[in-house]
Protein backbone atom coordinates (compact mmCIF):
# COMPACT_ATOMS: atom_id res chain seq x y z
CA UNK A 1 0.00 0.00 0.00
CA UNK A 2 1.26 3.36 -0.96
CA UNK A 3 2.24 5.53 1.68
CA UNK A 4 0.82 9.79 1.46
CA UNK A 5 4.81 10.42 1.21
CA UNK A 6 5.17 7.88 -1.60
CA UNK A 7 2.10 9.20 -3.00
CA UNK A 8 3.21 12.92 -3.30
CA UNK A 9 6.50 12.02 -4.51
CA UNK A 10 5.06 10.34 -7.53
CA UNK A 11 2.39 13.12 -7.85
CA UNK A 12 5.57 15.86 -7.93
CA UNK A 13 7.78 13.40 -10.30
CA UNK A 14 4.61 13.41 -12.98
CA UNK A 15 4.77 16.87 -12.82
CA UNK A 16 8.20 17.27 -13.22
CA UNK A 17 8.37 14.92 -16.12
CA UNK A 18 5.24 16.85 -17.80
CA UNK A 19 6.97 19.98 -17.14
CA UNK A 20 9.94 19.01 -19.55
CA UNK A 21 7.78 17.19 -22.27
CA UNK A 22 5.72 20.61 -22.53
CA UNK A 23 9.27 22.73 -22.09
CA UNK A 24 10.94 20.97 -24.93
CA UNK A 25 8.04 21.42 -27.20
CA UNK A 26 7.53 25.16 -26.47
CA UNK A 27 10.14 27.29 -28.50
CA UNK A 28 11.89 29.24 -26.23
CA UNK A 29 12.07 27.24 -23.20
CA UNK A 30 13.86 23.82 -23.71
CA UNK A 31 17.62 25.42 -23.66
CA UNK A 32 17.55 27.58 -20.77
CA UNK A 33 15.06 25.45 -18.69
CA UNK A 34 17.10 23.06 -16.15
CA UNK A 35 16.24 20.44 -13.27
CA UNK A 36 17.32 23.06 -10.49
CA UNK A 37 15.38 25.82 -11.60
CA UNK A 38 12.08 24.06 -11.45
CA UNK A 39 12.76 22.02 -8.50
CA UNK A 40 13.23 25.98 -7.00
CA UNK A 41 9.74 26.64 -8.07
CA UNK A 42 8.22 23.46 -6.92
CA UNK A 43 10.48 24.40 -3.93
CA UNK A 44 11.49 21.11 -3.24
CA UNK A 45 14.86 19.94 -1.76
CA UNK A 46 17.20 20.58 1.48
CA UNK A 47 14.79 23.94 2.70
CA UNK A 48 17.18 25.64 1.34
CA UNK A 49 16.74 28.99 -0.71
CA UNK A 50 16.81 28.78 -4.68
CA UNK A 51 19.52 29.75 -6.38
CA UNK A 52 18.74 32.70 -8.27
CA UNK A 53 18.07 32.47 -11.94
CA UNK A 54 21.75 33.98 -13.00
CA UNK A 55 23.67 31.33 -11.88
CA UNK A 56 22.12 28.87 -14.18
CA UNK A 57 24.60 28.00 -16.68
CA UNK A 58 23.66 29.68 -20.05
CA UNK A 59 24.47 27.24 -23.19
CA UNK A 60 26.81 28.27 -25.80
CA UNK A 61 24.52 28.64 -28.65
CA UNK A 62 22.06 30.73 -26.44
CA UNK A 63 21.33 34.00 -28.46
CA UNK A 64 21.01 37.64 -26.23
CA UNK A 65 17.34 38.70 -26.79
CA UNK A 66 18.35 41.99 -28.39
CA UNK A 67 20.97 40.80 -30.51
CA UNK A 68 19.31 42.09 -34.26
CA UNK A 69 21.48 39.47 -36.18
CA UNK A 70 22.67 36.39 -35.06
CA UNK A 71 26.72 36.15 -35.28
CA UNK A 72 26.55 32.54 -35.10
CA UNK A 73 24.34 32.44 -38.59
CA UNK A 74 25.98 34.87 -40.81
CA UNK A 75 28.64 36.52 -40.03
CA UNK A 76 31.13 38.96 -42.88
CA UNK A 77 34.11 38.39 -44.33
CA UNK A 78 36.05 40.85 -41.91
CA UNK A 79 38.76 41.45 -39.62
CA UNK A 80 40.08 44.61 -37.46
CA UNK A 81 43.27 46.20 -38.51
CA UNK A 82 45.71 47.63 -35.64
CA UNK A 83 48.56 49.14 -36.91
CA UNK A 84 50.63 48.90 -33.16
CA UNK A 85 54.34 49.08 -32.43
CA UNK A 86 55.78 47.10 -29.16
CA UNK A 87 55.88 50.11 -27.20
CA UNK A 88 51.92 50.65 -28.10
CA UNK A 89 51.15 47.49 -26.30
CA UNK A 90 49.62 48.98 -22.64
CA UNK A 91 46.74 51.07 -25.21
CA UNK A 92 46.58 48.59 -27.81
CA UNK A 93 45.23 46.36 -24.83
CA UNK A 94 43.08 49.27 -23.87
CA UNK A 95 41.22 49.42 -26.99
CA UNK A 96 41.15 45.83 -27.48
CA UNK A 97 39.67 45.00 -24.55
CA UNK A 98 36.93 47.87 -24.88
CA UNK A 99 36.30 46.60 -28.59
CA UNK A 100 35.79 43.13 -27.36
CA UNK A 101 33.54 44.01 -24.71
CA UNK A 102 31.24 46.21 -26.32
CA UNK A 103 31.08 43.93 -29.73
CA UNK A 104 33.46 41.25 -30.58
CA UNK A 105 33.14 38.43 -27.79
CA UNK A 106 29.98 37.84 -28.94
CA UNK A 107 30.86 38.02 -32.80
CA UNK A 108 34.47 37.11 -32.71
CA UNK A 109 36.12 38.76 -35.60
CA UNK A 110 39.78 37.92 -36.03
CA UNK A 111 42.67 40.45 -35.64
CA UNK A 112 45.59 41.58 -37.76
CA UNK A 113 48.34 43.66 -36.14
CA UNK A 114 50.54 45.11 -38.50
CA UNK A 115 54.29 46.43 -37.31
CA UNK A 116 57.51 47.60 -39.28
CA UNK A 117 59.45 45.69 -36.50
CA UNK A 118 58.58 41.86 -35.03
CA UNK A 119 56.05 41.77 -32.86
CA UNK A 120 57.73 41.06 -29.42
CA UNK A 121 56.54 37.42 -27.59
CA UNK A 122 55.44 39.72 -24.81
CA UNK A 123 53.12 41.61 -27.23
CA UNK A 124 51.74 38.28 -28.44
CA UNK A 125 50.86 36.74 -25.31
CA UNK A 126 49.61 40.03 -23.77
CA UNK A 127 47.10 40.53 -26.89
CA UNK A 128 46.54 36.45 -27.16
CA UNK A 129 44.69 36.90 -23.36
CA UNK A 130 42.04 39.43 -24.41
CA UNK A 131 40.42 37.55 -26.67
CA UNK A 132 39.24 34.02 -28.08
CA UNK A 133 39.32 35.31 -31.77
CA UNK A 134 41.71 34.26 -34.36
CA UNK A 135 44.99 36.95 -34.30
CA UNK A 136 47.46 37.39 -37.24
CA UNK A 137 50.64 39.32 -36.64
CA UNK A 138 52.52 40.79 -39.82
CA UNK A 139 55.41 42.62 -40.52
CA UNK A 140 55.18 45.98 -43.20
CA UNK A 141 57.52 45.16 -46.19
CA UNK A 142 60.21 47.64 -45.97
CA UNK A 143 59.48 49.26 -49.19
CA UNK A 144 55.69 50.10 -47.58
CA UNK A 145 56.72 51.50 -45.12
CA UNK A 146 60.38 53.78 -45.43
CA UNK A 147 60.58 56.89 -47.10
CA UNK A 148 60.90 55.77 -51.31
CA UNK A 149 64.19 56.72 -53.34
CA UNK A 150 62.45 58.80 -55.25
CA UNK A 151 62.00 61.70 -52.38
CA UNK A 152 64.58 64.58 -52.56
CA UNK A 153 65.90 64.15 -48.97
CA UNK A 154 67.00 67.49 -48.38
CA UNK A 155 64.41 69.38 -49.83
CA UNK A 156 61.64 66.75 -47.50
CA UNK A 157 64.12 67.93 -44.71
CA UNK A 158 63.83 72.05 -45.49
CA UNK A 159 60.19 70.91 -45.52
CA UNK A 160 60.05 69.57 -42.49
CA UNK A 161 62.19 72.30 -40.52
CA UNK A 162 59.93 74.52 -41.67
CA UNK A 163 56.76 72.94 -40.47
CA UNK A 164 58.68 72.36 -36.82
CA UNK A 165 59.45 76.52 -37.18
CA UNK A 166 55.79 76.88 -38.08
CA UNK A 167 54.47 74.47 -35.14
CA UNK A 168 52.88 71.79 -37.33
CA UNK A 169 51.85 69.24 -35.49
CA UNK A 170 54.29 65.87 -36.62
CA UNK A 171 55.49 68.62 -38.72
CA UNK A 172 59.27 67.39 -38.25
CA UNK A 173 58.37 63.49 -38.37
CA UNK A 174 59.62 61.39 -40.44
CA UNK A 175 57.63 58.35 -38.85
CA UNK A 176 54.55 59.71 -39.38
CA UNK A 177 54.88 60.32 -42.48
CA UNK A 178 55.77 56.74 -43.49
CA UNK A 179 52.47 56.15 -40.97
CA UNK A 180 50.20 58.16 -43.26
CA UNK A 181 51.82 56.99 -46.40
CA UNK A 182 51.68 53.26 -45.56
CA UNK A 183 47.88 54.21 -44.66
CA UNK A 184 47.00 55.63 -48.01
CA UNK A 185 48.50 53.27 -50.27
CA UNK A 186 50.02 49.73 -48.59
CA UNK A 187 48.33 48.50 -45.50
CA UNK A 188 45.10 47.00 -47.72
CA UNK A 189 48.01 45.04 -50.05
CA UNK A 190 49.66 43.10 -46.79
CA UNK A 191 49.38 39.32 -47.55
CA UNK A 192 47.01 38.98 -43.96
CA UNK A 193 44.62 41.12 -45.40
CA UNK A 194 44.62 39.80 -48.84
CA UNK A 195 41.74 36.78 -47.97
CA UNK A 196 39.46 39.31 -46.56
CA UNK A 197 36.91 42.11 -48.18
CA UNK A 198 36.13 44.36 -45.10
CA UNK A 199 38.10 45.97 -41.96
CA UNK A 200 37.65 47.63 -39.00
CA UNK A 201 40.78 50.00 -37.86
CA UNK A 202 41.45 50.19 -34.39
CA UNK A 203 44.46 52.36 -32.32
CA UNK A 204 45.80 52.36 -29.22
CA UNK A 205 44.50 54.64 -26.77
CA UNK A 206 40.81 54.73 -28.36
CA UNK A 207 37.69 54.10 -26.51
CA UNK A 208 34.62 52.67 -27.67
CA UNK A 209 31.36 53.90 -25.60
CA UNK A 210 28.64 52.20 -26.57
CA UNK A 211 27.53 48.01 -26.55
CA UNK A 212 27.19 47.01 -30.11
CA UNK A 213 24.55 44.48 -30.23
CA UNK A 214 24.33 44.53 -34.22
CA UNK A 215 27.38 43.91 -36.81
CA UNK A 216 28.85 46.98 -39.18
CA UNK A 217 30.39 44.62 -41.02
CA UNK A 218 27.46 43.41 -42.49
CA UNK A 219 25.40 47.37 -42.87
CA UNK A 220 28.63 47.82 -44.99
CA UNK A 221 27.93 44.49 -46.92
CA UNK A 222 24.12 44.37 -47.07
CA UNK A 223 23.84 47.77 -48.38
CA UNK A 224 27.13 48.21 -50.98
CA UNK A 225 29.00 50.60 -48.01
CA UNK A 226 32.60 51.24 -48.89
CA UNK A 227 33.69 53.72 -46.42
CA UNK A 228 32.25 54.35 -42.42
CA UNK A 229 33.04 56.66 -39.89
CA UNK A 230 32.12 58.78 -37.06
CA UNK A 231 34.43 61.68 -36.55
CA UNK A 232 34.68 64.42 -39.30
CA UNK A 233 36.90 67.66 -39.09
CA UNK A 234 38.70 70.06 -41.01
CA UNK A 235 42.65 69.02 -41.94
CA UNK A 236 45.35 71.75 -41.09
CA UNK A 237 45.78 73.98 -44.09
CA UNK A 238 49.61 73.62 -43.72
CA UNK A 239 49.96 69.87 -44.07
CA UNK A 240 48.20 69.79 -47.37
CA UNK A 241 48.64 73.16 -49.14
CA UNK A 242 49.53 71.34 -52.94
CA UNK A 243 47.01 68.39 -52.07
CA UNK A 244 43.98 69.45 -53.91
CA UNK A 245 46.08 70.70 -57.09
CA UNK A 246 47.12 66.87 -57.43
CA UNK A 247 43.63 66.22 -57.36
CA UNK A 248 42.10 68.02 -59.71
CA UNK A 249 45.75 67.43 -62.34
CA UNK A 250 44.47 63.84 -61.56
CA UNK A 251 40.50 64.17 -62.55
CA UNK A 252 41.82 65.84 -65.73
CA UNK A 253 44.13 63.14 -66.96
CA UNK A 254 41.55 60.99 -66.36
CA UNK A 255 38.01 61.76 -67.11
CA UNK A 256 35.10 59.52 -66.05
CA UNK A 257 36.70 58.58 -63.32
CA UNK A 258 33.87 59.83 -60.33
CA UNK A 259 30.63 58.20 -60.83
CA UNK A 260 27.53 60.38 -60.74
CA UNK A 261 26.04 61.16 -57.01
CA UNK A 262 29.53 60.96 -55.34
CA UNK A 263 30.20 63.42 -52.53
CA UNK A 264 32.05 65.97 -54.32
CA UNK A 265 30.25 68.51 -52.22
CA UNK A 266 31.52 66.98 -48.98
CA UNK A 267 34.94 68.36 -49.95
CA UNK A 268 34.43 71.51 -52.30
CA UNK A 269 32.01 74.22 -51.80
CA UNK A 270 32.32 75.77 -55.27
CA UNK A 271 32.10 72.21 -57.32
CA UNK A 272 35.83 71.32 -57.23
CA UNK A 273 37.57 74.32 -57.57
CA UNK A 274 38.77 74.31 -54.10
CA UNK A 275 39.61 72.06 -50.80
CA UNK A 276 37.52 72.90 -48.30
CA UNK A 277 39.70 70.30 -46.26
CA UNK A 278 36.74 68.25 -45.14
CA UNK A 279 37.85 64.60 -44.23
CA UNK A 280 36.55 61.71 -42.28
CA UNK A 281 38.80 61.02 -38.79
CA UNK A 282 41.01 57.70 -40.10
CA UNK A 283 41.48 56.45 -37.11
CA UNK A 284 38.14 54.95 -37.55
CA UNK A 285 37.43 53.55 -40.29
CA UNK A 286 35.22 50.80 -41.68
CA UNK A 287 36.02 49.93 -45.20
CA UNK A 288 35.87 47.74 -48.10
CA UNK A 289 39.45 46.56 -49.09
CA UNK A 290 38.31 45.91 -52.36
CA UNK A 291 37.53 49.64 -53.05
CA UNK A 292 40.68 50.37 -52.03
CA UNK A 293 42.25 47.90 -54.37
CA UNK A 294 40.21 48.91 -57.31
CA UNK A 295 42.19 50.26 -60.72
CA UNK A 296 40.92 54.02 -60.00
CA UNK A 297 42.29 54.06 -56.22
CA UNK A 298 45.16 52.73 -56.97
CA UNK A 299 46.30 54.39 -59.43
CA UNK A 300 45.47 58.00 -57.41
CA UNK A 301 47.48 57.16 -54.51
CA UNK A 302 50.50 56.22 -57.32
CA UNK A 303 49.79 59.34 -59.01
CA UNK A 304 49.81 61.19 -55.30
CA UNK A 305 52.46 59.10 -54.33
CA UNK A 306 54.45 60.52 -57.05
CA UNK A 307 54.00 64.28 -56.47
CA UNK A 308 56.61 63.24 -52.93
CA UNK A 309 53.50 65.34 -50.84
CA UNK A 310 53.31 62.25 -48.29
CA UNK A 311 57.21 63.51 -47.30
CA UNK A 312 57.85 67.03 -48.96
CA UNK A 313 54.41 68.36 -46.85
CA UNK A 314 52.75 66.06 -44.65
CA UNK A 315 49.46 64.60 -46.53
CA UNK A 316 47.62 62.47 -43.73
CA UNK A 317 45.51 59.05 -44.98
CA UNK A 318 42.92 60.75 -44.09
CA UNK A 319 42.31 63.25 -46.25
CA UNK A 320 43.69 60.84 -49.06
CA UNK A 321 41.09 58.30 -48.14
CA UNK A 322 38.35 60.62 -47.67
CA UNK A 323 39.00 62.29 -51.28
CA UNK A 324 39.13 58.67 -52.48
CA UNK A 325 35.81 57.72 -50.77
CA UNK A 326 34.15 61.12 -51.77
CA UNK A 327 35.12 60.75 -55.85
CA UNK A 328 35.06 57.29 -56.73
CA UNK A 329 32.17 56.15 -54.63
CA UNK A 330 28.44 57.43 -54.95
CA UNK A 331 27.48 59.37 -51.69
CA UNK A 332 25.24 56.97 -50.47
CA UNK A 333 27.91 54.26 -50.07
CA UNK A 334 29.47 56.15 -47.23
CA UNK A 335 28.06 55.38 -43.93
CA UNK A 336 27.79 57.78 -40.42
CA UNK A 337 28.06 55.26 -37.57
CA UNK A 338 26.18 57.01 -35.63
CA UNK A 339 25.12 54.77 -32.97
CA UNK A 340 28.93 53.96 -32.29
CA UNK A 341 30.28 55.66 -29.36
CA UNK A 342 34.13 56.48 -30.29
CA UNK A 343 36.70 58.85 -28.45
CA UNK A 344 40.37 59.39 -30.26
CA UNK A 345 42.03 62.59 -28.35
CA UNK A 346 41.04 65.18 -28.68
CA UNK A 347 37.48 64.37 -30.18
CA UNK A 348 34.72 62.24 -29.51
CA UNK A 349 31.37 61.33 -31.26
CA UNK A 350 28.93 59.97 -28.29
CA UNK A 351 25.82 58.88 -29.71
CA UNK A 352 22.57 60.85 -29.06
CA UNK A 353 19.19 60.20 -28.09
CA UNK A 354 17.90 56.61 -28.36
CA UNK A 355 21.09 55.36 -29.21
CA UNK A 356 22.75 56.23 -26.28
CA UNK A 357 20.51 54.54 -24.51
CA UNK A 358 20.05 51.28 -26.42
CA UNK A 359 23.49 51.03 -26.20
CA UNK A 360 24.19 52.11 -22.56
CA UNK A 361 26.61 54.45 -23.49
CA UNK A 362 29.43 55.55 -20.65
CA UNK A 363 30.19 58.95 -22.18
CA UNK A 364 28.59 62.08 -21.59
CA UNK A 365 25.80 63.39 -24.33
CA UNK A 366 26.66 66.67 -24.22
CA UNK A 367 30.54 66.24 -24.98
CA UNK A 368 29.66 65.45 -28.45
CA UNK A 369 31.83 66.88 -31.50
CA UNK A 370 29.20 66.38 -34.36
CA UNK A 371 27.99 69.85 -35.00
CA UNK A 372 30.78 72.20 -33.08
CA UNK A 373 32.35 74.58 -35.54
CA UNK A 374 35.31 72.04 -36.24
CA UNK A 375 33.19 69.50 -37.35
CA UNK A 376 32.24 68.31 -40.71
CA UNK A 377 29.15 66.26 -40.03
CA UNK A 378 27.05 69.14 -41.37
CA UNK A 379 28.19 69.00 -44.73
CA UNK A 380 27.79 65.19 -44.81
CA UNK A 381 24.40 65.42 -44.01
CA UNK A 382 23.78 68.39 -46.78
CA UNK A 383 24.93 65.30 -49.25
CA UNK A 384 21.30 64.15 -48.36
Amino acid sequence: MMTPMRYVLLVLAIIISLHYILSFSHEGYGKATSFKSIAGQLQLGSGQDPEPPYKTPIPEDYIHPQKEIDPLQRKANATFVVLARNGDLQGVIASMKQMEDRFNKEFEYPWVFLNEEPFSDEFKHRTREITNAPISYGLIPRDNWYQPDFIDEEKAKAAREKMVKNNVIYGGSVPYRNMCRFNSGFFFRHELLQNYRYYWRVEPDVKFFCDIHYDPFLIMEDNNKVYGFTVSLYEYEATIPTLWNAVKEFLEENPGVTPENNAMAFLSDDNGESYNRCHFWSNFEIGDLDFWRNETYMKFFDFLDQKGGFYYERWGDAPVHSIGAALFARKDQIHFFEDIGYRHEPFQHCPQGEAHSRGKCWCDPNDNFDYQWYSCLKRYDALF
